[in-house]
């Protein structure tokens, strides 16, 4: 699926979903990308960091979804999580504003990186529901057979799992909670952090504390929503074979 034809899913998903690769649509989504790289196009993430949120959280470790919407356009900045950047990518404002609210809820300072892999091994889902883009062009691969792999993706958590936390920020993430029973599952909704929206009420939807309540209410652990300095988060994706 990264365009090239070889598809390489995490194996507590591909138990779930990879089924779903095979489907006619995602057959005509693989030419696509191929199609778009033979002319010279520029997709971003790279073809080998497109399952990345797969690979970062495993099935059985899902305590937090976070939907994006479709990955970063510029040059550098998508690796396969959604709203993050690898380290010494500039911190993109919505991201920025993530941290702005971490802080405000919790009292967590932002950690002069934006890269959110410490989240996904913790349990946080970062799951764009578009899993690729064209250079400079958001939200080009919109309707192009992504939206329903990733409600596949949705479904298996809802159908599979119990006490889940769904954090939907903005129209296009919250479109995937009627994928999501609420009687079993916390769904969290909120305007988009993007600059254009976060005012709306993102900022102060204290999410990050509800969340890790709703999860101590289970008795499971909260989320750690610190993350560390940049040089042992190089070091973390040294080791996933991520480095930038």
């Amino acid at each position: 699926m990264s365009g090239d034809g070889r598809i390489r899913l995490e194996p507590s998903w591909k138990a779930r979903v990879g089924d779903y690769l095979q489907r006619p649509d995602m057959q005509e989504l693989s030419a696509f990308l191929r199609k778009e790289k033979a002319a010279g196009k520029r997709v971003f993430p790279p073809g080998p960091r497109i399952f990345s949120a797969l690979d970062a959280t495993p099935f059985d470790q899902v305590k937090v979804v976070i939907l994006g919407q479709d990955p970063y356009h510029g040059a550098g900045q998508a690796h396969g999580l959604c709203f993050s950047v690898l380290p010494g990518v500039p911190v993109p404002p919505s991201l920025g504003n993530i941290f702005k609210e971490i802080q405000a809820d919790l009292g967590i300072a932002p950690p002069g990186h934006g890269c959110l892999l410490p989240w996904a091994q913790r349990g946080v889902l970062l799951l764009n529901a578009v899993l690729t883009v064209e250079e400079g062009r958001a939200g080009s691969h919109q309707g192009k057979g992504w939206e329903g792999f990733t409600d596949a993706i949705v479904q298996a958590l809802d159908r599979e799992k119990e006490g889940l936390v769904f954090l939907l920020w903005g129209s296009y993430a919250q479109a995937k909670g009627k994928l999501v029973d609420a009687r079993r599952h916390c769904v969290l909704r909120a305007p988009h952090p993007s600059p254009l929206s976060a005012h709306r009420g993102f900022l102060g939807c204290g999410h990050f504390g509800k969340a890790n309540r709703w999860l101590q209410g289970g008795g499971r652990a909260p989320v750690d929503w610190s993350l560390p300095p940049r040089a042992e988060v190089e070091a973390l994706l040294a080791d996933s074979g991520t480095s930038p």
